[in-house]
């Protein structure tokens, strides 16, 4: 079945439900982009450093945690 295009940026999971998870998730992406920066690759550091700023605003500025409960279609 086709997804929507803006359900692939989607991670209300209930797997991310988990403080330690949402954090390691986000810091691994910082983490990278500081990596490809240190190898001069600007262009994908900026990519993994807007993916960890999106999910630090997804899971710790929006962050409810009824959004993170299991539902009928996951």
């Amino acid at each position: 079945m086709a997804r929507k295009f803006t359900e692939v940026f989607e991670v209300r999971h209930p797997f991310f439900r988990p403080a330690w998870r949402r954090a390691l998730a986000t810091a691994v992406c910082f983490l990278w982009a500081g990596f490809e920066m240190w190898n001069d690759a600007p262009i994908w550091a900026a990519v993994f450093a807007v993916a960890g700023g999106y999910l630090f605003w997804q899971f710790f500025v929006r962050f409810k945690p009824e959004d993170y409960e299991k539902h009928d279609h996951d």
